[in-house]
């Protein structure tokens, strides 16, 4: 940690700020760049350049890199020598082995796989072991001894050490709290001054939309930790007593608030007004400087009450991939700048505001960098502004050594960044090993050019131009976040002349998106409706109110509302009215139609707060279930509204009749998305449209009745008609004027619906018994967080649920990822969907016959890796449950079990693990975790 002074300088200098002042350090800078590559170049080793020369070769040889990411990826997936070998030799087969591999290396690769068809055993640890020790130098090993000897090294060659420790990827609470043991036990060591932890490390449970239990639950985690490193000292190796220092670390944009918000409240409390500890900040997140600003304002309040200052490491960020296909995959705008050049300009504009001398007393400064323009610059910036004693530099371990050794010399000190990890965990420093690789070898990265570079060549001088140019736009960036989604204020508006695309899920790392669900979910908490009418020919009609409604979450509360249920009577009236208003809705044309599902989709997503409740309320849905229904409700809307755009032409030629009336029969598990997808394609299509909604799901198909007619879809058009009586709703079924169904639900109802009027136009999506295939080859961690979200999303009552999971021999026998689902699956936060923390909350009905026989039966072969209990006495409320040694043929791989129950089976092959897919009466969905190639066996 650097050398926090007592005394302040006599003399305070003016913060730069002059734009010339700025230009002229610029160049400068440029000078000093050039005498510290020159520098570099002069000492760095026959072994550096050896590596320099190997990176420099992989630059022309994209082929090479893809199998070099390739196969350290794959090599460590396996633990069975001959899977391994079978598939480097096909990696061989589709890449080659990479054009820049030394001559030995490729007749050892090549020679080796074909050796290893004969003895793997042997073989393949001899691999494995090469690719380890060719990332030694990157990745530190974690066991006592050697760990021991590099950092006694690195101490004598005064380089001070930030370590991260990596291990398993955290999946569930006892290896988070595995992991804050390692941690406390690193700030034990006598020899260890700084280590960098995630938050992501420490609370496995990380839930935006239950933000507030977040943060007090990873407080709680980490406040041991800080209270350790205040108890400790680190001797450096001029004798100097230093405190131990934590640095949080940043991974994904969801972790930037919430890390800022932790770290602050914690070091706000009384017992750490005096930790020093350190904070990162990504230049490549537009919201980073004004984390920056707010950070440094806070510090500096801090610094003026005689409490102790803070650090703030300025990285430029290594998640960009990942941060990517989030953002596609929820509809959302990418958290980082579009740009490189915008990165580089934002993390200049970061280094001279850290560099002013009033805010780096408060705010002491880690510029983490491998441009050693970026480094020279930031040199310049920090002697002109004589804040050396609170401004250091940080580079990564084994990335350029020989270049370190001359910042460090420059800078009068040097911080590395070193991963390290235990020979164990080694498959799980693969995504940093793959990260690093891709970063540093993407075309616009200094390190890309470092290989080629020489002072005034054209790789040196396009280097200069982008460092020029990042200086000079330093001011002109974009500040603050490329996402703006605002449920609080949002006015959604869809053109109909537009083509169809996703509706973007609820971003709840935005604090304006989390204020919203929290005045919603209060709104509708505790609420009592009021009794919810029938709708015919446009009349509401309350005959009665004998339907009763139950809050999940509240097994003490017997009735959470009441509803209007449809006799015969009711029935006949509503049949007229639809066959009555046909021939107006179908004449109403399509672009009418089109209008207003358009509308629709515009009222959805006006109500999409609304919508979550009552789901809340009537289903026990966590909100992030709830809201993902709300979009593709919206989706549907928009969809089906342009549905008959590509039919243009033959609509010139073509006479398209409706079906005429067509009954909606959705479930209750789905009970926003479902119907309005019936609903509004058969309303598109100038069908009338009879709504009977699932007798447990009433409110929520109230309310999304109520949002359609708003858009002026007519009553008459869309009628709502709830029944239980089973004789009622036979009658209705089989009615005549009903032209088809549309019905989602259990298979036995769709058989039901069929023997009653066998010739019925019938369109059902009916049961899975859904499974997911792991194959040896698959990546575990992603794998297991995979499986349990399947299986557990939404309690387990999805027709598309992973109810099974069929593991390859290798992945069942395997303890480890036995322990690590079974952590995963037992660490969820269970209950009241009220509660915004809740993973797992109650079922909308009570376990019936074949989930209640799954959840508290054990058949032949199988027993419990994690057995479920029912919660709070409540016979809605059940705790995962995970059984293994499911029997081909059992009852539990032939029934569909409507809950949070999985069920393991042990498969010798991927053939047979198929086979074992395919012997169900239920097809729906299946998955399979294993490489992206095909896989050799």
């Amino acid at each position: 940690m650097i050398n926090f002074p007592e005394t302040q300088p006599n003399v305070e200098p003016e913060p730069i700020s002059d734009p010339s002042q700025i230009d002229q350090l610029a160049q400068k800078a440029i000078q000093l760049a050039a005498d510290l590559h020159n520098a570099a170049s002069a000492q760095q080793t026959r072994a550096e350049q050896a590596q320099a020369n190997k990176l420099a070769g992989m630059m022309t040889d994209p082929m090479g890199k893809i199998m070099t990411q390739a196969l350290s990826d794959q090599a460590f997936r396996s633990h069975t020598a001959s899977r391994v070998n079978n598939q480097i030799r096909h990696l061989i087969d589709g890449y080659g082995v990479p054009k820049y591999f030394a001559w030995w290396e490729k007749v050892a690769m090549g020679l080796g796989t074909q050796v290893g068809r004969a003895v793997p055993n042997m073989v393949v640890p001899m691999i494995v072991a090469k690719l380890r020790a060719e990332t030694s130098n990157v990745i530190i090993p974690a066991e006592d001894g050697p760990l021991r000897n590099y950092l006694q090294s690195r101490k004598e060659m005064g380089t001070r050490l930030n370590l991260n420790y990596l291990g398993e990827a955290i999946l569930g609470e006892s290896e988070a709290k595995k992991r804050l043991n390692q941690y406390i036990q690193l700030i034990h060591r006598s020899d260890i001054e700084y280590i960098s932890v995630k938050i992501s490390a420490v609370f496995s449970q990380i839930n935006l939309i239950g933000y507030d239990k977040t943060v007090e639950k990873i407080k709680d985690r980490l406040r041991p930790l800080y209270r350790e490193a205040n108890k400790h000292t680190y001797t450096r190796q001029n004798g100097e007593k230093a405190p131990k220092f934590i640095n949080l670390d940043m991974e994904e944009y969801r972790d930037l608030h919430l890390t800022i918000a932790v770290f602050k409240q914690l070091l706000e409390e009384p017992e750490f007004l005096n930790t020093q500890a350190g904070i990162v900040l990504q230049a490549y997140l537009p919201d980073s400087h004004a984390a920056q600003i707010d950070l440094t304002d806070w510090a500096k309040t801090r610094v003026v009450a005689g409490h102790a200052p803070i650090k703030i490491r300025i990285v430029k960020g290594a998640n960009l991939a990942m941060e990517k296909v989030e953002a596609d995959i929820h509809g959302w705008e990418q958290a980082p700048y579009y740009t490189k050049a915008d990165v580089d300009a934002n993390y200049k504009r970061m280094v001279l505001y850290g560099c002013n001398p009033e805010n780096a007393r408060a705010v002491r400064l880690g510029i983490a960098s491998h441009n050693l323009f970026d480094i020279a610059f930031a040199l310049t910036v920090r002697a002109e502004n004589k804040v050396e004693p609170y401004v250091e530099f940080e580079m990564l371990e084994g990335m350029a050594n020989h270049q370190a050794r001359a910042v460090q010399a420059e800078a009068d000190g040097l911080l590395l960044y070193a991963p390290a990890v235990a020979k164990e965990d080694f498959h799980s420093a693969i995504a940093y090993l793959v990260r690093r690789l891709d970063e540093n070898t993407a075309e616009e990265n200094f390190l890309h050019d470092l290989f080629s570079l020489e002072v005034g060549n054209d790789v040196w001088e396009r280097q200069k131009n982008f460092f020029l140019d990042a200086v000079g736009r330093r001011d002109d960036v974009q500040v603050g976040p490329n996402r703006k989604q605002n449920r609080l204020t949002e006015n959604i508006v869809f053109d109909p002349a537009d083509g169809f695309e996703n509706e973007s899920d609820t971003d709840f790392s935005l604090p304006e998106n989390r204020e919203w669900i929290k005045k919603m979910v209060e709104k509708w908490r505790g609420v009592t409706p009021a009794p919810i009418p029938l709708q015919i020919g446009g009349h509401e009609r309350t005959p009665n109110t004998d339907g009763i409604g139950i809050d999940p979450s509240l097994p003490e509360v017997d009735v959470a509302y009441q509803y209007a249920l449809a006799r015969p009577e009711q029935i006949e009236e509503a049949l007229t009215v639809a066959v009555e208003s046909q021939a107006g809705w179908q004449d109403f044309g399509i672009e009418g139609r089109k209008n207003l599902l358009v509308k629709a989709a515009e009222k959805l997503a006006k109500r999409r707060g609304d919508l979550i409740g009552a789901a809340i309320l009537d289903g026990g849905k966590a909100v992030d279930q709830a809201d993902v229904e709300v979009s593709e409700a919206i989706d549907f809307a928009n969809y089906y509204a342009r549905s008959f755009d590509p039919l243009e032409e033959q609509l010139q030629t073509h006479d398209f009749k409706p079906f005429g009336t067509v009954l909606v029969a959705p479930p209750w598990n789905f009970p926003i998305a479902i119907p309005c997808g019936g609903m509004l394609s058969a309303l598109m299509a100038g069908n009338t449209v009879i709504f009977k909604p699932a007798p447990e799901a009433t409110l929520v198909g109230w309310e999304l009745a109520k949002t359609l007619w708003s858009a002026g879809i007519p009553k008459n058009v869309l009628q709502f008609v709830p029944t239980t009586d089973d004789e009622v709703g036979k009658s209705l079924v089989t009615d005549e004027r009903i032209n088809a169904v549309i019905l989602t639900g259990g298979h036995p109802t769709a058989e039901l619906f069929l023997s009653w009027k066998p010739n019925m136009r019938l369109l059902a999506e009916t049961s899975g018994k859904n499974t997911m295939i792991i194959s040896s080859m698959a990546d575990h961690d992603l794998a297991i967080k995979d499986l349990v979200y399947s299986a557990f999303g939404h309690n387990g009552q999805k027709c598309s649920a992973s109810s099974l999971a069929i593991l390859i021999d290798e992945v069942y026998d395997n303890p480890a990822f036995m322990r690590q689902l079974k952590d995963a699956a037992e660490s969820l936060p269970i209950g009241s969907a009220w509660d915004l923390s809740s993973k797992i909350t109650p079922l909308v009905q009570e376990p019936n016959p074949d989930l209640l026989r799954a959840l508290t039966t054990l058949d032949e072969g199988e027993s419990w890796l994690l057995e479920p209990k029912m919660i709070d006495g409540n016979p809605r409320l059940w705790s995962p449950g995970i059984k293994l040694g499911v029997q081909p043929g059992s009852f539990y791989h032939k029934t569909e079990c409507f809950g949070p129950v999985l069920g393991i089976m042990r498969a010798s092959s991927i053939e047979s693990a198929i086979d074992l897919v395919n012997d169900s009466e239920f097809g729906l969905t299946s998955g399979f975790h294993s490489l992206d190639d095909r896989e050799i066996e």
